[in-house]
């Protein structure tokens, strides 16, 4: 499984014909060199380390595949405040993926990674607060979050501020920028 916020991965395909074998245990190498590092950096409490090796266990890249282990290491770098891991945690509450399905403690690490200014996690509690999945649904509030997203270079979010828009009244649509704005003064007093 690929999360998002993660750039690379083991899944990598080439424009030539390599040996694949010989390329495959060059790259197999390699990972197992950078799980090596972040390990050390981890024990020194890195949050950026720690988060990356769970994105390494829930992806199979570098080590076994094993969600709960990466469950393991988002928790630890979430509660170091790494807002990456924090939208991991997320996704895997709102998914049920390596822990069981909790959309309001899917809510709380969104939320948590938002208000660092995590756009993929404002525009997925965005989303939350527009389904009225694991909080009373608010379209005011769902299109401040979309909006703001969308400021932090969410394009999807745009689209789902965008969409939204369209079946709320004026006073609404003024409630939600309003909220845009206090959201957006909160992140940057951090």
């Amino acid at each position: 499984m690929l999360l998002l916020g993660y750039s690379g991965g083991a899944k990598t395909t080439c424009f030539t014909r390599p040996n694949i074998p010989l390329f495959y245990q060059l790259q197999k190498s390699i990972w197992g060199i950078w799980v090596k590092w972040y390990r050390k950096a981890a024990e020194l409490g890195d949050a950026m380390a720690i988060s990356n090796l769970g994105l390494m266990y829930d992806n199979g890249v570098g080590v076994i595949e094993d969600i709960k282990e990466a469950v393991k290491w988002f928790r630890k770098a979430a509660e170091l405040g790494d807002a990456n891991a924090m939208f991991n945690l997320g996704l895997m509450y709102d998914n049920g993926v390596g822990v069981i399905g909790d959309d309001k403690e899917a809510v709380k690490w969104y939320r948590k990674a938002a208000e660092l200014g995590d756009a993929e996690a404002m525009a997925f509690l965005g989303g939350m607060y527009a389904n009225g999945v694991g909080v009373i649904g608010d379209a005011a509030e769902a299109y401040a979050w979309f909006n703001v997203a969308a400021a932090n270079g969410s394009k999807k979010a745009a689209e789902f501020r965008d969409e939204i828009k369209k079946v709320m009244t004026s006073e609404q649509i003024a409630e939600g920028q309003k909220r845009s704005r206090e959201i957006m003064e909160a992140i940057a007093k951090g």
